[in-house]
């Protein structure tokens, strides 16, 4: 952090009202205008719906600070005169990110959010909630403010009258996100002067939508109680660019995730988007991919199946003593069963390694390449990664 921040006016706890303080049109309804609304988008973690100018509702999602009490919304008077600052907002409910409770965001002034637990100077790469990522720079101009509010139930974070530093005459940006204690996210522009596909991204990424991304720690063998820390980004919404204009508005709704189910039963039985396992040593849901996924591998809970598994849905079955055979154990008819299938599965990947090797360029050859740990999109965030570097503003 700059010297000369420690001078500049210092940030202070955000308002924290009682969910009353929102008027009515934060809950979104359907409207008749259905014509005007892109049908849901299926992103896996989120389904999104992007509304046009000339249907109401898009007015409606917009939250307007000026018919709110002054003393209630906060101007963050370090971001507003500011270029590439970041500062952490404490929020007063807990907000669902893909299936993660949050309780503290970092607000930057480049048009966006980061979500990360561990902060560094590239906070572009992933973990953000994006309205509209891009080279904005506060400090250019006096009517540029990045204002928040926060009532209890929901934050909205609003970008106002901000320009573009590398090319300030194209006009001002304002647009705002609204984080809901469903998960649900909300994204409103007001102000869009022109087509964000034309915006450049040499100096700073341009980014519409969402990323979450897991922390995996690596030790250096070479180098003695030194371990480098490696960003893998699992997932990533990317929204349509071309639909984001003056007045319109993005709706995007979080779906089920693993991380929901508090028990056995109910997480391997579930019938959502991803193949849910349950780790009895964590006590926890998972289909591997989370923010978890360190606890996940150092506690062999990809390895942790097959005996547990038949106990676990027996447990879910309803079976009494009264309805089984006279005779009969479940316990070894489960651990048979389980054996029975760990030969099965060792048997079809061996199978499968043959086929792979004899046919290198086939389908299936293909998508383990593509999927091997390898190629994930590792963040390491060296020296020219190519992401503008962004400053944490220090607390009071």
């Amino acid at each position: 952090m700059d010297s000369n921040r420690a001078s500049q006016e210092q940030d202070q706890e955000p308002v924290r009202e009682e969910p009353d303080s929102f008027p009515s049109f934060l809950s979104a309804e359907e409207t008749d205008n259905s014509s005007q609304i892109e049908e849901d988008t299926d992103h896996n973690y989120y389904t999104s719906k992007t509304y046009s100018p000339s249907i109401a509702l898009t007015k409606d999602l917009w939250v307007n600070f000026e018919q709110m009490e002054k003393d209630k919304v906060k101007i963050h008077g370090i971001l507003s005169n500011t270029h590439r600052q970041a500062a952490r907002v404490n929020l007063s409910f807990d907000f669902p990110f893909y299936g993660h409770f949050l309780r503290e965001i970092t607000v930057a002034t480049g048009g966006f959010i980061y979500t990360g637990d561990v902060l560094h100077r590239m906070l572009t790469a992933t973990q953000y909630i994006a309205p509209l990522m891009a080279n904005f720079d506060p400090s250019v101009s006096r009517n540029s403010t990045v204002i928040y509010f926060d009532n209890g139930t929901a934050l909205v974070v609003q970008w106002d009258h901000v320009h573009l530093q590398d090319n300030y005459n194209l006009g001002s940006f304002t647009f705002q996100a609204t984080l809901h204690d469903t998960g649900r996210i909300v994204f409103a522009y007001k102000e869009i002067p022109v087509e964000v596909s034309q915006i450049s991204s040499v100096n700073h990424p341009v980014k519409v939508g969402l990323s979450d991304a897991f922390v995996v720690v690596h030790k250096i063998q070479q180098i003695p109680n030194v371990r480098r820390r490696t960003i893998y980004e699992y997932h990533r919404v990317e929204l349509t660019k071309t639909r984001i204009t003056n007045s319109t508005a993005v709706e995007i709704t979080p779906l089920p995730t693993c991380l929901q189910f508090t028990s056995c039963g109910p997480c391997i039985s579930s019938q959502i988007n991803f193949n849910c396992s349950w780790c009895h040593r964590l006590n926890r849901c998972s289909s591997g991919f989370d923010r978890h996924r360190q606890d996940w591998v150092d506690n062999s809970c990809p390895d942790e199946v097959k005996p547990l598994l038949y106990l676990c849905l027996s447990g879910i079955s309803g079976e009494s003593a009264v309805d089984r055979v006279p005779g009969e154990h479940p316990l070894h008819t489960g651990l048979i069963l389980g054996i029975l299938l760990v030969m099965l599965v060792m048997i079809a990947g061996v199978l499968i390694t043959i086929y792979i090797y004899h046919h290198p360029t086939s389908a299936a050859s293909l998508f383990l390449l593509e999927r091997r740990p390898n190629r994930w999109p590792a963040m390491k965030f060296r020296r020219g990664s190519g992401h503008p570097a962004y400053a944490e503003v220090e607390p009071c």
